[in-house]
């Protein structure tokens, strides 16, 4: 009995959690985005995998409580996948290979689940989700884990290894008892060691999100301490790390390295990775190292797009003059930040060339007749 009690506590915990976190985030929807959108389905589908995971049967009388949390758990891979890369991925979106993968998902869980009326009993459509199911929590760990060394951001930064060893293990660990021991192995240590998975997951999320409001608390009076923001942002700059870093990139130009990689970029630097972290995201505004190069590649190459001499060279010399490892990766960095094509911008600059050029002989023969 007391083991039953303490099963209906994890759950509700997990559902109370993850919901309350979703009505949150859907609040603050216009400032988030595309997260915040993401994560209301997903909350909804985590929350029916809590309520059906375990084996003491359904808590309504009538079993549609069971059902319904049945049906709509079988989506939950894909939308903890497409949340966690419009968290953790800036280049991700919901197209192409990404939403592909996600609609198979989709068809195939509501194939199982009856969503589209009675499969034929000879197909097995679970079997089928059970090798999707590990090429995306493969994806969605390397996509984690891939990024983490240039993400600037010290909390993004430190969220990916927890929520790959946390979210990805658990999924993991799922999808391998489906395969070793069948779909309907589930005893109750199992179920509840997964509820209190996702039980602490909701908790360590509610953690990073929730912050106190002191004025709330004391009724707007002010607080006779100093607080941690006016004592971080009264911290003098170091300024022998700033000219280090104006020296690498303006003069030794780093960023013309195309393998050129955090971890060599603070050996260079000479200083702490946290300081050298908290230094590009703080004051100069990049969220990632590779936008932090970008930003001066890209800079480059319009400076040798807008040379007359390299006129006729092809573009693939540019962005390897720029700093680019490839051209795709130029054309689409470059539309990103400018808005266009390389072969448009330099067509632009161009045709401005010679109206700059009248314009300056103009110029100078009003300034002879005075």
């Amino acid at each position: 009995m007391i083991i039953a009690q303490i099963d209906v506590a994890i759950r509700a915990g997990a559902v109370v959690t993850i919901l309350l976190l979703a009505g949150l985030l859907l609040r603050q929807r216009r400032r988030i985005g595309l997260p915040a959108i993401l994560f209301a389905p997903m909350a909804v589908c985590v929350s029916g995998f809590v309520i059906g995971n375990t084996p003491l049967g359904d808590l309504s009388p009538d079993g549609e409580v069971g059902a319904v949390a049945n049906l709509v758990s079988g989506f939950t891979v894909i939308f903890l996948w497409w949340f966690c890369l419009s968290c953790f991925d800036s280049r991700c979106r919901l197209k192409g290979g990404v939403l592909a993968v996600g609609l198979a998902w989709g068809l195939i869980a509501g194939l199982d689940r009856g969503l589209f009326g009675e499969a034929p009993a000879q197909i097995e459509w679970s079997r089928l989700l059970v090798p999707l199911g590990f090429a995306i929590i493969g994806h969605l760990v390397w996509r984690l884990l891939a990024e983490r060394s240039g993400d600037l951001i010290q909390k993004r930064h430190d969220a990916r290894l927890m929520v790959a060893i946390l979210l990805g293990g658990m999924l993991f660990v799922d999808l391998s008892a489906d395969v070793l021991f069948g779909f309907s192995w589930r005893p109750l240590a199992f179920s509840m060691s997964q509820n209190g998975a996702v039980l602490a997951f909701g908790l360590w999320l509610a953690c990073e999100l929730v912050t106190v409001r002191t004025d709330l608390l004391t009724f707007g009076v002010a607080d006779k301490g100093v607080s941690l923001v006016a004592i971080q942002s009264s911290r003098a700059p170091d300024d022998g790390l700033r000219r280090r870093l104006k020296t690498l990139v303006e003069i030794e130009r780093v960023f013309l390295d195309p393998e050129l990689t955090f971890a060599g970029f603070v050996a260079r630097m000479d200083a702490p990775e946290r300081a050298v972290r908290n230094l590009i995201n703080h004051e100069l505004g990049h969220d990632h190292f590779r936008s932090f190069l970008n930003h001066y590649r890209v800079a480059e190459a319009r400076r040798l797009l807008g040379q007359p001499g390299r006129a006729d060279d092809k573009l693939i010399a540019i962005a390897l003059d720029s700093g680019f490892a490839s051209l795709p990766s130029f054309n689409r960095t470059f539309r990103a930040i400018e808005g266009c094509a390389p072969s448009q911008y330099r067509a632009a600059a161009r045709q401005a060339a010679p109206a700059s050029e009248s314009a300056m002989t103009g110029s100078e023969e009003r300034k002879a007749e005075f």
